[in-house]
């Protein structure tokens, strides 16, 4: 898969949801057009109830827009498929499997994990758990947890890579080293990846572009394209522009 280049759109999709308990309905997006294709790294921010994990769900196939449609390569989007992989807030793992069993547990299920164990070998050091290999979920941090969860998500190299806050649960440090793991990885396939992610540095520094969403209901209010070469300076004028820039969006403030 990983190599493919695909178009993803989103054409006029709005999606409601209704309150059990009452006759409420509430409007979590309302007409979201985007155009998004391989080699793209997009960064999704906004305040909480946006609506911003409800488009990964959406381009995912777990659930279906209430108006408009998603199609890949004008094929709309009906239910899950492997060419989309997604990783969710919290690290989702099989308490049942080891670390290393978690991650090859996709490969396993698709019959291709023979000759492909030094794939598992590589991800296992690439988050520094390779002493870990053995140990079950419920005996790691929830640091690590989410490390071998987003391995597991990386390792089919789906055509679309959904993130939904993946570094969240990190120190600081390992935030950083993380994310540009991934962005080796996403270099090296040339995925399209769709990420959700509240700290707006973060967007910045991964993304080549940063949708910026603003809620009640949710919608796009600005789609920001990060003209900077990898690897990005954090500290640099440039960097600080686009920061602001996104901040003065959500309403923060900021200078220049």
């Amino acid at each position: 898969m990983a190599d493919k280049k695909v178009t993803l759109e989103i054409k006029n999709v709005s999606k409601s949801f209704a309150k059990v308990e009452n006759d409420e309905v509430t409007h979590a997006l309302n007409k979201i057009d985007l155009s998004l294709e391989s080699g793209e790294f997009v960064s999704l921010v906004g305040p909480s109830g946006c609506g911003k994990s409800t488009i990964l769900r959406l381009v995912a196939g777990l659930i279906m827009p209430t108006t408009g449609k998603l199609t890949v390569d004008g094929k709309e989007i009906t239910q899950p498929s492997p060419e989309r992989g997604m990783m969710f807030q919290k690290s989702t793992l099989f308490p049942w499997l080891t670390v290393e069993k978690n991650i090859a547990f996709s490969l396993k299920m698709q019959g291709t994990l023979r000759g492909n164990e030094d794939k598992v070998e590589r991800l296992l050091k690439v988050i520094g758990l390779e002493a870990f290999r053995n140990d079950y979920p419920g005996q790691l941090s929830g640091g690590m947890a989410q490390r071998v969860a987003l391995m597991r998500s990386l390792i089919n190299e789906p055509d679309i890579l959904l993130l939904d806050e993946p570094l969240g649960a990190l120190d600081a440090f390992t935030r950083m080293n993380m994310q540009d793991e991934i962005l080796k990885i996403w270099q090296a396939k040339g995925q399209l990846a769709l990420m959700v992610t509240h700290d707006v540095d973060e967007a910045v520094y991964m993304g080549t572009r940063v949708i910026v969403m603003d809620a009640n209901p949710g919608r796009v209010v600005a789609d920001i394209k990060i003209d900077e070469e990898y690897p990005r300076d954090r500290s640099s004028a440039a960097f600080v522009e686009y920061r602001n820039q996104i901040l003065n969006r959500l309403h923060f403030g900021g200078r220049g």
